[in-house]
């Protein structure tokens, strides 16, 4: 009997053209893109400096960080204000500020601060950054000691450089603050995006989808009552996740919920619109759970989940721009450690936006009504 059961599923299996493409082209995207995509090593940090000593000692630490192929020298400001809007616009990720007389105080005092400001909003890479720089700094000052002691050809006192970190809104650098914003949006894009993907492949596999197709409802009707129940599920999972978020890990938002649930409710419609594509064109329900994991599983390794997009090569950036799942994430990270509003989410929001617009106008057109 089993020999004559093991018969019947394989001989399944082969039958359906779709799912053996699937088992081989799958492992092969996965093992070529994910492992080049999730890479922890934090590189092209963007630096914002202030000199304001300008001396031919700050130009030289300068060049130095700007040598180690950590940092990428975005901004030159003259004050720390001007720093901080870069910071505010995601242009720069660290500030390092070399105060009057860092060259006097360095010869005369053996001694000299240089404050490190980094945007804690990814406590991994301003962690990592501020050690880099912490390093460098160091460094530095082993190499001025020595300067010295070639000059002098005697022991002077051993110049000291002290650093004075400073982490924005997220001041102890937990990692989970950071994502918890992000396993939201996860939680939200594995109901809303897979119940719809199965909703109308279960009908066809039942045949009550052929009910529906005799009858005189439009396919714009059809696919907006099946998109409205998971708009509706969606606010009430952000809500759990919300409550989860405040009571377990005391966490909350620093900027607007409305904002949060403004965006995130354009991002349930155009999920949902997605899953109903899928489920249009999937003939089996299991169809429809493998289609729906390969693109799930390419939005959140191209989406910053688990490691920054900056930090992917460039094809894969580029990549990026196509998952929803990206600007979503952005949106919840900024609000709940940023306090950002509708204005400073506009790109996010209109690309939401535009996601919505495609996905479920595809589902309306790509939905096969007999009548």
């Amino acid at each position: 009997m089993l020999k004559f059961l093991l018969e019947k599923e394989f001989k399944q299996f082969f039958r359906n053209r779709f799912l053996p493409r699937l088992v081989v082209i799958f492992p092969f995207v996965a093992l070529l893109i994910f492992p080049l995509v999730a890479n922890f090593e934090i590189k092209n940090i963007n630096l914002s400096i202030i000199d304001n000593d300008k001396s031919s000692y700050s130009q030289s630490l300068i060049q130095k960080i700007q040598s180690s192929g950590y940092f990428r020298i975005t901004d030159v400001s003259e004050t720390y204000d001007g720093a901080l809007k870069n910071i505010e616009i995601n242009e720069a990720d660290i500030i390092i500020e070399i105060p009057n007389n860092f060259e006097k105080d360095l010869v005369n005092e053996k001694f000299a601060r240089v404050m490190i400001s980094a945007n804690a909003v990814s406590g991994v890479k301003a962690g990592l950054g501020g050690s880099y720089l912490a390093n460098i700094l160091n460094d530095y000052s082993s190499v001025v000691r020595e300067k010295w002691i070639d000059q002098s050809k005697n022991k002077i006192s051993i110049p000291h450089l002290e650093i004075v970190p400073q982490f924005r809104f997220n001041p102890t650098l937990e990692y989970k603050i950071f994502m918890i914003p992000a396993l939201m949006v996860m939680v939200l894009s594995m109901i809303c995006g897979f119940l719809p993907a199965l909703n109308i492949v279960g009908e066809k596999e039942n045949g009550t989808i052929e009910q529906m197709n005799v009858t005189p409802v439009k396919k714009f009707t059809l696919i907006l009552s099946k998109l409205i129940p998971y708009w509706i599920i969606g606010f009430v999972v952000l809500t759990i996740c919300f409550g989860v978020a405040r009571v377990v890990y005391g966490l909350i938002p620093v900027g607007s919920i409305l904002t949060i649930y403004l965006c995130a409710s354009v991002f349930v419609l155009a999920y949902s619109g997605f899953g109903l594509v899928i489920s249009n064109y999937a003939k089996t329900v299991q169809q429809a759970m493998f289609m729906m994991f390969f693109f799930v599983m390419t939005f959140v390794f191209m989406s910053g989940l688990y490691t920054p997009v900056a930090n992917m090569p460039e094809w894969a950036q580029l990549l990026s721009n196509y998952s929803p799942l990206k600007y979503i994430i952005q949106v919840l990270r900024l609000v709940y450690l940023k306090g950002s509003g509708i204005t400073d989410l506009l790109i996010p929001f209109l690309a939401l936006c535009g996601f919505a617009l495609f996905f479920n106008s595809w589902a309306i057109y790509s939905y096969r009504k007999n009548s």
